[in-house]
């Protein structure tokens, strides 16, 4: 990977964690007062807010993972066994905002709110579901790769040997 495109990514990834900690403190209280306003419950109102803060969260520990990984990639070292921890983490806390997704429809769906927003969220938890799969198969990739370069450093030392 080039130098200008780990430069691209880390910008967007600084930009992600920036907009992503305004979000959380400054346009979680004031959805929090416009909750109040419309008369919301304390109960649902509160475990929104706490969804959202959890969800904004994930995003966060996603970015700072793939930024770490970045930084393994840049020295070389994202084919180690180190690399399995972040790549842990991002199936864990894309799997987790999944779960909150699908938390967020069954909060709605007894309410007056329509059937079909509900579906389209329980829609979106799928697709985050989806993308949690996909960065389970990619660690089974990066296992694979981990395992060919230990076995290539093998073969390598045993040509010196033999050299």
């Amino acid at each position: 990977m080039g130098k200008l495109t780990i430069l691209a990514l880390r910008v967007v990834i600084a930009m992600v964690l920036a907009g992503s900690l305004f979000v959380q403190v400054w346009m979680v209280p004031l959805l929090s007062t416009d909750l109040v306003e419309v008369g919301a419950p304390d109960g649902p109102r509160i475990t929104l807010l706490v969804i959202v803060v959890l969800g904004i969260l994930c995003v966060q520990v996603v970015a700072v993972c793939v930024w770490r990984l970045l930084t393994m990639v840049r020295r070389g070292t994202v084919f180690s066994h180190r690399a399995f921890r972040f790549v842990d983490i991002i199936f864990g806390a894309v799997s987790v905002a999944a779960l909150l997704m699908f938390t967020i429809a069954a909060l709605l769906a007894p309410g007056d709110i329509a059937p079909g927003v509900v579906l389209l969220i329980c829609g979106a938890a799928l697709m985050i579901g989806g993308v949690a799969l996909l960065v389970l198969i990619l660690r089974t990739l990066l296992a694979q790769a981990v395992a060919r370069d230990v076995e290539a450093a093998g073969l390598r030392a045993e040509l010196d040997e033999v050299i």
